[in-house]
């Protein structure tokens, strides 16, 4: 097991074995996201280390991500505005499309770019104290780190412009019904949950989770003609592979797959 980085570092990175946790690291900011961290995000899932399979993407000191820090807004023009927006919305699509499974422990403020970043990863776990937000309202601004699409495609258009209308705020339950969450735990069992899960993804055939990643959002933006074909081409590489006859195989003795 790797141990993670010095405490001065935006963005901790522990690996164990196939798994990689991500710890957001700006406790004093409640994990807000400044450049610096996004580069770090940007920069690992551009070119994860060798061996990791899933990844864990978590904060620290009670809070997943506050959003974008606003303390640290520099002015910017409408083309720099722009360009930095469409620069959240590459990062966003590195990690959502990187081939690894993200599995999300949240807890405390999941709020604006948190959210955003929470809907780029595959699995989310949310305890208690989560907050579910998207503020831009209230602060004359609006979205741009793709919670159009990502938090839109979850919620619906509706739901969304009330939630930024009014910018009021979510549990963890209400995210759970919503589908914010996929799970919802007790106080301080979010990172435990995700490390149970990634675990056993980890050792899913790593064929069908990247089919998983890259076809599943894909096929949801195609027309239905062009979704089910896609699907069969999907269907078609995974299931004569190494690992599907692998499945196979272990499926009739009776045994657990063991993949490549």
């Amino acid at each position: 097991m790797t141990k993670p980085e010095a405490k001065d570092t935006v963005l901790l990175v522990e690996i164990d074995g196939p798994v990689a946790t991500l710890t957001m690291n700006r406790p004093a900011k409640r994990n807000a996201m400044c450049d610096e961290l996004l580069d770090a995000i940007d920069a690992f899932f551009s070119k994860p280390p060798k061996g990791v399979r899933v990844v864990i993407l978590t904060g620290t000191a009670g809070h997943y991500c506050s959003g974008l820090d606003l303390s640290e807004h520099v002015a910017r023009d409408a083309e720099g505005t722009m360009r930095h927006s469409r620069n959240w919305h590459r990062v966003m699509d590195v990690i959502q499309m990187s081939g690894l499974p993200v599995v999300s422990a949240m807890f405390g403020a999941v709020i604006g770019g948190g959210l955003e970043l929470a809907a780029s990863t595959h699995v989310r776990i949310a305890e208690p104290s989560c907050i579910f937000q998207l503020p831009e309202g209230r602060r004359g601004i609006f979205v741009g780190g793709g919670a159009t699409v990502r938090v839109g495609r979850i919620l619906g258009a509706d739901r969304m412009c009330e939630m930024m209308l009014t910018g009021r705020k979510f549990g963890t339950e209400e995210g759970l019904a919503m589908g914010l969450t996929h799970y919802a735990v007790g106080e301080g069992e979010a990172l435990a949950k995700a490390r149970e899960l990634a675990n056993g993804i980890a050792h899913n055939a790593s064929l069908s989770n990247y089919m998983m990643i890259q076809a599943i959002s894909r096929i949801s933006d195609m027309s239905r003609s062009d979704g089910l074909f896609t699907e069969s081409l999907a269907a078609a590489v995974s299931q004569t592979s190494a690992d599907a006859e692998e499945g196979l195989k272990a499926f009739l003795e009776k045994r657990k797959p063991v993949f490549r």
